[in-house]
C-alpha cells in the first residue's frame, strides 16, 4: 500500500462538501459497518461538471470518497461509469481487505448517483464521433454477459445497463436478476469486461404495472404472464430510451430470439436454439421497439453460449439459470400472494361439472386451469382444474377430455399483420405451437376468436396467446375467461 497516495486523498478536502445544486446523489454504507460514503454529481452535456463527496467512519472511507470525486469531476459520464472498487483501491496504492470495503462503498455510492442520472431522463452522452455504440442489458447471468462480449468483439462501444426492479427483504436478492444485490454483481461483471455500467431504476413502474397486475390477476382467478407484461410495457422501451440518451444506436439483450424484416417492417422470429426460444415472452414488443433491438445470441445454442463464456474466462460461465419469476427470488408463489395481496388460506369447495362437491381447497388463487397437483382428491381417474370461480371461491374439476377446446376467446389482441397471416399459436410458454386461424385486420382488437386445428388443453385465462406465421410472431393477445 502506498501511504503517500492514501494520505494525499485523506487530506484532500477540496471536493468534500454538500451536493451542488441540481446534482444527482448516491450513498452507501451506514449500519452495521459504521462507514458511510455519499457522492453527488452535477451533469452537464454528458460530463461531470462538479463532483462532491462526504464520508463518515474509517479513514479509508474518506480517502475512497475523495478518489471518486477527483476522478469524476471534469470527466465524461460514461468514462466515470467504468470506475469500480479495483480502480479506487489502485489509486490509493492498494488497500487491505478491510480498506477494500471502503472502496466498495465509494464505488456503490458513485454508481447510485450515476443511476439517479440514468433514471432522470437527462442526456448523458453524445453519439460517438466514429463507430457504433450499443447499450447492452446485463443482468448478471451468462446470456447477457455473452451478448455484451459479442457486441464488444464486433467493435461496438458497449455500455452496460442493469435494471433495478424489485427489492424485498423477505426474499433472496442474490437469486433475482433485478434486486440491489444482483445489480452489484452485474456491475462487477460489466467492469470485468471493461465496460461502462449504469443502473436504471424502474421499481415504481414495475411494481405498479407488473407486480400489482400479477396480484390482481390471481385474485380475479386468472393466471397472469408478468414477464410478457414486463418486456412489453416496462423494460425494453425504458432501456431503448436510455440508449438514445447515452448516444447508442441500439439496445442488445441476451434473449434467444431474432428480428427479421419481412418487407413490411421488423418482426420477432424464433432463434436457432428452439429449446431456448423466448419469443413468447417478447411477443408484446411493438414493431417500433423491435427496430431498435439486437439479439446477439439469435444464432447460438445455450451450450455454445456457455462455451464462449468459459473461453473468455467469464465467472458466470457455469452459473445456474433461475427458473423463478424475478420478484419471487426463491419464495413460493403461495407465500408471495399471502404477503402482498393477503391471499392466504381461503378454504372453499371443489366441484365437478355437475355441481357436486367432491373436495375442499385452500383458496382458488392457488389453482390454474389444467392443474392436477395439489387437489388431493380420491378419484378413480385423474382430475384436472377446468375453471376457477373467484367470486364464489370455487374450483371446478373434471377429466382431461373435458379440458379440451378447439376455440379460444382472447381479449386485448394486437395483430401486427392481418389475421390471415396467422397459422399457429402458442398458448403457454414452452408449449408446442398448434395450428390456428383468426379473422381480423392488422391493429388492435378488444376481442377475437382463435380456431384451432387440434384440441388444446390447459388453456388458462390470463395467459398470453402468441400468434405466429411460421417462425414469425405476428400478434399477441390475452386468453379470456
Amino acid at each position: 500500500m502506498s501511504f503517500e497516495a492514501f494520505e494525499h486523498y485523506l487530506s484532500d478536502d477540496s471536493r468534500r462538501g454538500p451536493a451542488p445544486h441540481g446534482a444527482f446523489s448516491g450513498a452507501a454504507g451506514g449500519a452495521p459497518c459504521g462507514d458511510l460514503v455519499r457522492v453527488s454529481l452535477a451533469v452537464e452535456g454528458g460530463r461531470i461538471a462538479a463532483a462532491r463527496f462526504d464520508a463518515e467512519g474509517c479513514a479509508a472511507a474518506v480517502a475512497a470518497g475523495a478518489v471518486v470525486a477527483d476522478a469524476a469531476e471534469g470527466a465524461g459520464l460514461l468514462e466515470v461509469a467504468r470506475i469500480g472498487p479495483a480502480e479506487i483501491s489502485a489509486e490509493l496504492g492498494g488497500l487491505s481487505p478491510q480498506g477494500h470495503h471502503a472502496a466498495e462503498l465509494a464505488a456503490d455510492a458513485l454508481h447510485r448517483a450515476l443511476g439517479a442520472a440514468a433514471s432522470s431522463g437527462e442526456r448523458l452522452a453524445d453519439p460517438p464521433a466514429s463507430g457504433d455504440r450499443v447499450l447492452v442489458a446485463v443482468s448478471g447471468g451468462v446470456d447477457s454477459a455473452v451478448a455484451a462480449l459479442l457486441e464488444r468483439r464486433r467493435g461496438a462501444d458497449v455500455v452496460a445497463v442493469t435494471l433495478k426492479l424489485w427489492a424485498d427483504r423477505h426474499t433472496d436478492g442474490a437469486r433475482s436478476c433485478c434486486s440491489p444485490e444482483a445489480v452489484v454483481g452485474a456491475r462487477a461483471l460489466a467492469h470485468g469486461l471493461g465496460l461502462a455500467h449504469l443502473t436504471l431504476d424502474l421499481e415504481d413502474s414495475f411494481r405498479t404495472t407488473v407486480v400489482e397486475g400479477f396480484l390482481g390477476g390471481h385474485e380475479a382467478g386468472r393466471t397472469p404472464n408478468p414477464c410478457v407484461v414486463c418486456n412489453g410495457e416496462v423494460r425494453i422501451d425504458a432501456m431503448l430510451a436510455l440508449a438514445r440518451r447515452v448516444g447508442a444506436s441500439a439496445l442488445a439483450t441476451g434473449h434467444y430470439a431474432r428480428v427479421v424484416d419481412d418487407g413490411a417492417g421488423p418482426l420477432l422470429a424464433a432463434p436457432a436454439d428452439a429449446a431456448k426460444d423466448q419469443t413468447y415472452m417478447l411477443s408484446a414488443l411493438r414493431p417500433e421497439s423491435l427496430a431498435g433491438v439486437r439479439f446477439p445470441l439469435a444464432g447460438l445454442t445455450k451450450p455454445r453460449v456457455r462455451e464462449l463464456a468459459a473461453r473468455a474466462g467469464l465467472p458466470v460461465a457455469t452459473k445456474r439459470e433461475s427458473q423463478d419469476l424475478c420478484f419471487l427470488a426463491g419464495e413460493g408463489k403461495r407465500s408471495f400472494l399471502a404477503r402482498h395481496a393477503r391471499l392466504g388460506e381461503r378454504p372453499g369447495e371443489i366441484l365437478d361439472r355437475s355441481g357436486r362437491v367432491v373436495g375442499r381447497h385452500p383458496g382458488h388463487h392457488n389453482f390454474t386451469v389444467g392443474q392436477r397437483r395439489g387437489l388431493r382428491l380420491a378419484a378413480a381417474e385423474p382430475r384436472y382444474v377446468l375453471a376457477t370461480d373467484a367470486a364464489a371461491n370455487r374450483v371446478v374439476v373434471g377429466s382431461r377430455e373435458e379440458l379440451a377446446t378447439q376455440r379460444v376467446h382472447v381479449r386485448d389482441a394486437v395483430l401486427v399483420r392481418d389475421g390471415d397471416r396467422v397459422d399457429r399459436v402458442r398458448l403457454r410458454y414452452r408449449s408446442r405451437p398448434i395450428g390456428c386461424a383468426v379473422e381480423g385486420a392488422a391493429g388492435r382488437h378488444r376481442e377475437l376468436w382463435l380456431d384451432l386445428a387440434e384440441p388444446a388443453y390447459s388453456v388458462a385465462p390470463g395467459q398470453t396467446a402468441c400468434l405466429m406465421d411460421g417462425d414469425f410472431v405476428v400478434g399477441h393477445a390475452t386468453i379470456a375467461a
